[in-house]
């Protein structure tokens, strides 16, 4: 295989990064310089699920594995792009959005939910981004698919003081079968070919609910 385009599908991490509403916020200050000692190195605060970031089944499954007990098949695999830009504002990403990849599901795959919400990235309105509904959720596991991404900041509706969502399904049926969620992709737009190799791996973090990662797609010639 000789690559001929790596794409980045990461949000950059910085202290003006976007995070879940109560969630640690980014923090970037220098340690060491090497006016001083020679060396440059930076001291990082942030949650285990900052930026670009992978849930673990242990996020919403205190039995289930954790980030790093999780088998590192389920981060790199073919990708799949849903195209759910029509689902629009707390719309649901539904089985009629799905159907038309069915032929392409299998285990193994990484499916990735392009809902162009990824504009709207450092805005209020990120928060009111559309989202899987249960039916399309239970049809891509009943296929065999365990690791889905989403260009917007949660893959169940994001909860607001008006609309208290639904207590998150999505992530407990991923969790229940030992899946994997990415959240916080951007740029999918960018992926032009019909079977890119997604890579989603994340920090080896010990025993933690998730992990930031650098996702990339992968097209070759």
């Amino acid at each position: 295989m000789k690559i001929s385009r790596v794409i980045d599908l990461s949000v950059p991490l910085t202290s003006e990064t976007q995070v879940y509403p109560g969630d640690p916020v980014v923090s970037f200050a220098p340690h060491s310089s090497i006016a001083v000692d020679g060396f440059n190195l930076l001291a990082v605060t942030m949650g285990s699920q900052s930026g670009t970031h992978v849930d673990a089944p242990f996020h919403f499954d205190e039995s289930a594995p954790r980030i790093d007990e999780v088998p590192l098949e389920r981060f790199i695999g073919l990708g799949v792009v849903v195209d759910a830009r029509d689902a629009g504002e707390r719309g649901r990403i539904s089985v009629a959005h799905i159907t038309p990849v069915l032929d392409r599901l299998e285990r193994g795959v990484i499916v990735l939910l392009h809902t162009g919400w990824s504009a709207h990235y450092g805005t209020p309105r990120y928060f009111d981004h559309p989202f899987l509904d249960r039916q399309a959720c239970e049809l891509l596991l009943d296929h065999g698919v365990r690791t889905i991404g989403i260009d917007a900041i949660n893959l169940d509706e994001t909860p607001d003081d008006d609309h208290p969502g639904e207590g998150f399904p999505s992530h407990h049926l991923i969790a229940e079968v030992g899946g994997v969620i990415v959240e916080n992709m951007t740029n999918l737009a960018a992926i032009s070919t019909e079977h890119p190799v997604i890579s989603v791996l994340p920090l080896a973090f010990v025993g933690a609910d998730g992990a930031p990662v650098r996702a990339v797609a992968i097209e070759s010639e």
